[in-house]
């Protein structure tokens, strides 16, 4: 009767429920004095907990992160960083990204925020929002072999609807004028409706030449920076050369 009951709940997709209900029927002494909701409750709580588990795990592999063990509970504020603790300290509660609101991460070379960027990302997906993170030049990419493939919509949709995308090395090499257009189309849908992170070693001011300083730089500025939380990451020492000093 156990074995027949434990394989009906496989079949139906429960494997956290079927294991649970064998560990209450192997232990019965432990259970037996509790009522048959606090049994049940117990059941569904485990399968509910599966579910949860593995769907926000579904969504950190679906994010192809760069990093997706960082944690903002793991970010170093050390005094020359000059981190804004109050800023991602709001972050953490994902409301930025039910407002559709972007953030821009500004700093050199191996400052972290490529780590920050992950960090907010993973916390991201703890929450249940798909999120993608990607180089900006690994996008234009995907965006150019999709419009030979006859695939340029179907991808430019699918990046328009994510909650969170987070774009790295923004800006790193200047846009061509097609990557212009396609960065246009792809902040025309998001900014305002979904969240954007930007990872950049320049400063917004500067973008607008790397953007060809046209007509077009300022359509896709106008659509980042004035719903975008910016914060500058500081240090005269790369978070890379930091955690090999410490190595050694």
């Amino acid at each position: 009767m156990k074995n027949d009951t434990v394989k009906k709940l496989k079949s139906m997709r429960l494997p956290a429920f079927a294991e649970a209900y064998e560990k209450q029927i192997d232990q019965e002494a432990e259970y037996g004095s509790m009522s048959f909701h606090e049994r049940l409750m117990l059941l569904v709580d485990a399968e509910y907990d599966s579910r949860h588990n593995n769907n926000i795990k579904r969504l950190i592999k679906n994010a192809k992160f760069s990093d997706s063990s960082a944690f903002l509970g793991n970010i170093d504020y050390l005094p020359d960083r000059h981190l804004n603790r109050d800023l991602l300290e709001s972050l953490a509660d994902n409301d930025y990204i039910r407002q559709g609101l972007n953030v821009i991460l500004i700093g050199a070379t191996g400052t972290g925020k490529s780590f920050i960027a992950n960090a907010l990302g993973v916390n991201a997906c703890q929450s249940g929002y798909k999120t993608r993170y990607i180089r900006l030049p690994e996008l234009f990419s995907e965006l150019e072999a999709a419009r030979i493939q006859g695939k340029y919509h179907q991808v430019m949709k699918q990046f328009q609807k994510l909650p969170l995308v987070i774009l790295d090395e923004f800006l790193l090499i200047p846009a061509s004028e097609q990557e212009q257009r396609d960065l246009l189309e792809l902040m025309e849908y998001r900014c305002g409706q979904v969240s954007t992170i930007f990872c950049s070693q320049f400063m917004p001011e500067g973008w607008h030449e790397r953007l060809g300083g046209s007509a077009l730089a300022d359509s896709i500025l106008d659509r980042i920076i004035p719903s975008a939380y910016t914060m500058r990451i500081d240090g005269d020492v790369s978070m890379r050369q930091r955690k090999r000093m410490i190595k050694n």
